[in-house]
């Protein structure tokens, strides 16, 4: 095992922990009867959740940080010590490339703690989870790109026309899902509707700023059959199917927290994802039986 592989496995231990301490910590404070009410800085009333780790989130966002906790603890970690498990017996390509998708999902998951959860006790752990994944997600890339120009490795026939549509779907859909929300406030000059205690959105900023982008660059890659746009594609094929698991449950807890969510909201932001899911789920099987050549 050479070197790279330690840092990358020790890495992977330590960004197991970490996700396990912040998703135990967000589940447990899930309590919305300790609500109560109080002024932001944009001058409106706003309930806050009052309970745990997110006690100064609003009672909106923080059943939606906890859904999301709950998957990561329940769906991601396992299948992410699974493939871990496996990557340190079998260092293959395809080892590699599930491990690239889980920690990419993690670092999207990391960023959105550190950037866009109200300052809590947790905040260093949020750093140190965004760290080990970020420095993960290089370590891969480095061997990907090493793979695919020093060993002249490449995909041959494995984008299909469906594969393209999704992806066109996939790339179109994440300004679908966010616009509607941010154009009206900018014609008005106003916050967004749902803004509460926050600043920002880090949400739209990686989906519209960095995965969106990345579907139509992994596109033109697919079609050049280079064996970076196979990597890219298989990643958001994993990312994607979670993200269609991620959506309801974090409608449930919502709904539990006795929050009511308009049905066109449900349609934009949940229906489509998971029905984007469902194709994501099917693509990657078939991917799975391509050889990739070297």
């Amino acid at each position: 095992m050479n070197e790279k592989n330690k840092i990358l496995i020790v890495l992977n231990i330590v960004t197991i922990l970490l996700v396990m301490v912040v998703t135990i910590a967000g589940i447990l404070s899930f309590d919305p009867g300790q609500s109560y009410y109080a002024m932001n800085q944009y001058g409106e009333s706003i309930r806050i959740w009052g309970s745990g780790i997110y006690s100064h989130d609003s009672f909106f966002k923080a059943p939606i940080h906890i859904g999301t906790d709950f998957t990561v603890l329940f769906v991601v970690v396992p299948l992410a010590l699974y493939s871990f498990t496996k990557f340190r017996k079998e260092q293959s390509v395809e080892r590699y490339i599930q491990n690239f998708g889980y920690i990419i999902l993690l670092l999207y998951y990391s960023a959105c703690l550190a950037f866009g959860v109200t300052y809590n006790r947790l905040h260093l752990v949020y750093i140190l989870l965004f760290s080990a994944c970020l420095f993960s997600v290089n370590i891969l890339l480095a061997f990907f790109y090493k793979k695919e120009n020093e060993e002249n490795r490449g995909v041959n026939s494995f984008f299909t026309k469906g594969m393209k549509v999704f992806l066109i779907l996939s790339g179109f859909s994440l300004f679908v899902a966010w616009l509607p929300d941010i154009i009206p406030t900018l014609i008005k000059d106003s916050p967004l509707a749902l803004i509460e205690v926050y600043t920002t959105e880090p949400t739209y900023v990686l989906d519209m700023g960095i995965i969106s982008p990345l579907m139509f660059i992994t596109y033109y890659l697919c079609k050049k059959e280079k064996f970076i746009g196979y990597v890219f594609l298989r990643m958001i094929f994993i990312v994607c199917l979670v993200i269609g698991i991620i959506l309801p449950v974090q409608t449930i807890f919502q709904i539990l927290a006795g929050i009511e969510l308009p049905i066109p909201a449900l349609i934009t932001k949940v229906f489509i994802f998971i029905i984007l899911a469902a194709f994501a789920f099917y693509f990657d099987r078939k991917l799975r039986k391509i050889k990739v050549l070297g």
